[in-house]
C-alpha cells in the first residue's frame, strides 16, 4: 500500500494550503477531518485551499469532510476552496454537496 501524507504550507497571501499526496483512505480519515477543523477554527486564514492534486482518491469520509469544512469555513468567515481535483474527484464532491464555484483548476 502507498504511503500518504497531508502537507501544510501557508501561501504568500496567507492562504492555507493542505495538499494531500497519496490516496488519502480511512486511514487518514480522523487526521484529515481534525485539520480541517483546527484551521478553520483556530487558525481562521481568509482561505483555505485543499490541493488535490496529488491525491488521485478521496473515500467518501474524507470527500464528506472536506465538503462539511465548506460549510463550516462559512460559518467562521473563512473561503475554503477545492484545487486541482480530478474531473472524477470533481463530480464527487458536487454530489456530495460542495458548491461547483469552490472547486477550482479541475485536471
Amino acid at each position: 500500500m502507498l504511503s500518504s501524507v497531508l502537507e501544510v504550507r501557508t501561501g504568500p497571501d496567507g492562504s492555507v494550503v493542505i495538499h494531500p499526496h497519496g490516496s488519502i483512505g480511512a486511514d487518514k480519515a480522523v487526521e484529515l477531518r481534525q485539520l480541517l477543523v483546527h484551521t478553520v477554527r483556530r487558525v481562521r486564514p481568509l482561505r483555505l485551499i485543499v490541493d488535490l492534486a496529488d491525491a488521485p482518491e478521496l473515500d467518501s469520509i474524507n470527500l464528506g469532510s472536506v465538503v462539511a469544512a465548506c460549510d463550516l469555513g462559512d460559518d467562521h468567515q473563512v473561503a475554503v476552496f477545492v484545487d486541482n481535483a480530478s474531473v472524477s474527484l470533481a463530480d464527487k464532491l458536487t454530489a456530495a454537496g460542495l458548491p461547483r464555484q469552490r472547486v477550482r483548476g479541475i485536471c
